[in-house]
């Protein structure tokens, strides 16, 4: 049975049964019979999954892990972890998050002014906010107001100037007799310590966010020369997303712990906690050789654990509460992409495509009779036959001795050899044969963006596990490559010999067969772009009673076509008008003709982009 490396990157999250890939929670529903029964509802296209149960089981592990690294060593400092929403926004993601986080006084990370919003109306009080990223007058009032509302919110300083805002905007909010209120004041270090990675440039001196020793010296006297030291309670530092190697961080945590040690033996008496950032890693590796992260959260936990407390000891300091902003590792999982394949472009070599004559060439006549007598005794000679009179062919039609119909003719059949010699030999795992199997790879034509859902894949070349949701009892044979539905080149999973993914030979006039993309959680929504015009697709959250029944909610369709076109800022009713116009306008149409149109028109106005079929035969894709 192929598992498509769900024993890498699964986590226990799903398991194969019967053929199809099942969530590995309450009665155990499998992702095809889900799929199929919001599709009766009406919903075609790409599907979004969200399942809150798996964010829950993030952030439940998150807090036990460190909470067994602290009772390990006995660590004094508290533990608190909040979720940047720069890593998701949507809200049903976010209400989901909310919700199953409440044990814990889970809170909301911001970057921006919508952001803050959204943490403000989200977070419960008492329950940490952080603002991190370049803020101007306006934000650090909103914080000011967040800290009024009663909020535990800490504001990270990533230059002087900003420093010397949150000092103004002090002055104005509290001019009047009432108690001085403010938020906590963090301050984001540029370590000399760098990530490893696509995203290692978030670390390092030459690092977009942070400051200096030097700055950091001169912001502790501002704050001092100000009246602000007592708000100083944090040290904030980031060393990239998705790191692979532990090492790295161990390095950065003895920098800022000593920077900590530092500032509170210099008079930072409020200083009490140390802000790692993110980074906290997910395995997207699909094959063993290619596993991408080289630690396991017990060793993170331990590791930030113990060097804190190492520092803090040795420097004489009070050991600091530890915050974390991972949001990978708590979004990732939780949401799958569900989309039909549409088409496979190879099966136009079918044995009926043949186009043979009474008379063929010598050589084409000889692949025709290799095809027919091919068994498993003689496939390996048959196919360097049938190879090697694939290029005397081609040579003989550039030099005009063959035409177009005997070319067709020698495609169609050396691909029946290789496909028929590749079953033959299944249960061979030889060099040569796989060398055979990614010369016809299969062009898999599905029905999504590659931009919309998929941006790091195509900015980054971030792989995500991809495997079908049923037929998981017979082994994949085809080399696939993935296209999606944009008219852009760019749009494509390519086949990687390095990193191969093998589908199913299907026929999809007489079947469907839909593909799940796993691990799409965390960036990808948000940082999907409309190319083409294709938006989010139709997203739905699956939820479970205590009885294990699962229910579908929030179901929120893809945009329609006149939604899209609006938020572009085009005048939708302008365009409507003019459709109309111009069909009421037809010399050619009658009367019944044009109402029939327009009616027909204003029914494809109300779907979305993604494509519904394009076989004839199968109007449900």
């Amino acid at each position: 049975m192929k598992d498509f490396g769900l024993d890498i990157w699964g986590d226990d999250n799903f398991i194969i049964k019967d053929g199809q890939i099942l969530l590995n929670y309450a009665n155990q529903p499998s992702l095809l019979e889900i799929t199929k029964e919001i599709r009766t509802k009406g919903y075609k296209g790409p599907i979004l999954l969200r399942f809150p149960h798996l964010i829950k089981k993030q952030i439940d592990t998150l807090f036990a892990t460190f909470q067994e690294a602290r009772e390990s060593f006995a660590y004094q400092g508290s533990f608190y972890a909040v979720f940047p929403l720069k890593v998701n926004q949507f809200p049903n993601f976010v209400d989901s998050l909310m919700e199953v986080s409440k044990p814990y006084n889970y809170g909301l990370e911001a970057g921006s002014k919508a952001e803050l919003i959204i943490a403000m109306s989200q977070t419960p009080i008492g329950a940490p906010i952080t603002v991190n990223g370049f803020k101007d007058k306006e934000m650090i009032a909103l914080c000011f107001i967040t800290a009024k509302m009663g909020h535990f919110i800490t504001v990270t300083i990533e230059g002087l100037g900003e420093l010397e805002t949150i000092i103004e905007v002090a002055k104005e909010f509290n001019s009047t007799q009432e108690s001085f209120v403010a938020p906590q004041i963090g301050m984001r270090i540029r370590l000399h310590s760098s990530g490893v990675g696509a995203w290692a440039k978030s670390g390092g001196y030459s690092s977009k966010f942070g400051l200096t020793s030097t700055e950091l010296l001169e912001g502790y006297d501002l704050l001092s020369n100000n009246g602000l030291l007592e708000h100083f309670s944090m040290i904030h530092f980031h060393i990239g997303s998705q790191m692979s190697e532990i090492s790295a961080l161990k390095k950065a945590l003895r920098e800022a712990g000593n920077i900590y040690a530092d500032l509170k033996n210099r008079g930072a008496s409020s200083l009490r906690a140390i802000n790692i950032g993110g980074g906290l890693a997910v395995e997207y590796a699909q094959h063993s050789y290619a596993v991408e992260r080289n630690y396991s959260l017990k060793e993170f936990a331990n590791d930030v654990i113990f060097l804190m407390q190492e520092i803090a000891k040795s420097k004489g300091v009070p050991q600091p509460d530890i915050f974390t902003e991972s949001g990978r590792y708590i979004a990732a999982s939780h949401s799958v992409l569900i989309a039909p394949v549409l088409e496979l472009f190879s099966q136009e070599y079918h044995q009926k495509s043949l186009r043979l004559k009474e008379q063929n060439p010598p050589l084409v006549q000889e692949l025709y009779d290799l095809f027919n007598s091919l068994s498993h005794t003689n496939a390996h000679e048959y196919l360097h036959d049938a190879l090697d009179h694939l290029e005397s062919l081609f040579t003989l039609f550039d030099l005009g001795y063959i035409d177009l119909e005997d070319k067709s003719n020698t495609e169609i059949l050396v691909n029946l050899i290789i496909k028929k010699a590749i079953v033959l030999l299944k249960d061979e795992d030889s060099k040569e044969l796989k060398r055979l199997q990614n010369r016809i790879q299969e062009k898999y034509l599905v029905n999504f963006s590659v931009f919309q859902s998929l941006p790091d894949f195509w900015g980054l070349s971030q792989n995500f596990p991809i495997m079908p949701l049923d037929r998981l009892d017979i082994k994949p044979n085809r080399p696939a490559s993935i296209w999606d539905i944009t008219c852009d080149s760019d749009g494509a999973i390519e086949f990687n010999p390095k990193l191969p993914l093998y589908l199913h030979d299907i026929d999809v006039t007489q079947e469907e067969y839909f593909l799940g993309f796993f691990l799409t959680g965390a960036y990808q929504e948000v940082l999907g772009m409309k190319h083409n015009l294709f938006t989010h697709p139709t997203e739905v959250v699956v939820s479970f009673d205590k009885e294990g029944n699962r229910e579908l909610k929030n179901i929120i369709e893809a945009q329609n076509l006149l939604d899209i076109l609006d938020d572009l800022d085009y005048n939708t009713n302008k365009i409507d008008k003019q459709l109309k116009f111009t069909i009421e306008s037809s010399n050619v149409l009658t009367h019944e003709g044009k109402i029939d149109i327009l009616g027909k028109l204003y029914l494809y106005l109300s779907e979305n982009s993604y494509l519904k079929t394009i076989q004839a035969t199968k109007e449900s894709l």
